[in-house]
């Protein structure tokens, strides 16, 4: 592995497929110019809007949104995360009849699928500001923790979205399984982000002692969606090394293993678990 840079793209996603996806080659080929090797799209990278329509809509943004993952990865030469995107659950069990899973894709430069992580943490809360999210009304929350990707290229990957950053025990197993780089592709409340974004994404980096890319939903979305933005990138120290701040853009950064190994030997801490969960 030798340094590269990494890119958390930050996009204004509304209910309209494509324009969202016109949107989103942009910020890859904004990206690219600037020398990325690795890309991270944010979560409803595709599609963000009402519920209901994304669930009606959901083959037609999964098929789209996989066919779009692949052509970008192959026509740029560079991995890509699509953050999360709603694809219809399989099978006939009446139960999860007509629901979704909320996926993450990593795909490499040469088109193949490298990973696939379904999201298992669902943000059903009621926030003070009078918004109320049922994530698992559309959605099922997946079984399986994310898979490690490892790569001599990019480092060893570990997945995850968005709400998923609030549930330490999910990245500590990441980096148990020999996680080095975490993705965190999010479409974070303007109400919890002002909070709580900026102090878990360090927390996860520094726990961990990973590099954290985490690419953002910025903006109003609807009248009455609004997110928080503010895409980074973090060091294994925490150092947010990019912000792309209020709004569509990119946070851009190097990735240096050696900057890995360094941090790593002056805080140890991974070594020093006495908890093994």
């Amino acid at each position: 592995m030798k340094p590269y840079l990494a890119a958390a793209l930050q996009m204004t996603s509304l209910p309209d497929l494509k324009k969202n996806l016109a949107q989103a080659e942009d910020l890859i080929q904004l990206a690219v110019n600037r020398g990325a090797e690795l890309i991270c799209l944010p979560e409803n990278f595709a599609f963000l809007g009402d519920e209901e329509e994304k669930a009606r809509m959901a083959k037609e943004i999964a098929q789209a949104s996989q066919k779009f993952l692949v052509t970008m990865a192959q026509r740029y030469q560079v991995t890509i995360l699509g953050g999360g995107f709603p694809v219809p659950v399989d099978g006939t069990d009446l139960e999860n009849n007509g629901k979704m899973f909320n996926t993450a894709l990593l795909v490499g430069a040469d088109g193949t699928e490298l990973s696939r992580y379904h999201k298992m943490h669902l943000f059903d809360v009621n926030l003070p500001d009078g918004n109320t999210y049922r994530e698992s009304e559309t959605i099922v929350a997946g079984s399986e923790p994310p898979q490690v990707y490892r790569s001599d290229k990019l480092g060893n990957l570990g997945l995850s979205v968005c709400y998923d950053v609030r549930f330490p025990e999910l990245y500590r197993y990441l980096a148990k399984q020999g996680a080095n780089v975490l993705f965190v592709p999010a479409a974070f409340t303007a109400y919890t982000g002002k909070d709580h974004w900026q102090i878990l994404l360090q927390a996860r980096a520094i726990e961990n002692t990973c590099y954290v890319i985490a690419a953002a939903q910025v903006g109003m979305h609807n009248p009455r969606r609004q997110s928080h933005g503010h895409a980074m990138i973090v060091d294994p120290w925490g150092v947010v090394l990019a912000d792309a701040g209020d709004r569509i853009g990119a946070a851009i950064a190097e990735i240096n293993p050696s900057r890995l190994e360094q941090v790593r030997t002056q805080m140890p801490s991974l070594k020093h678990r006495t908890f093994d969960l």
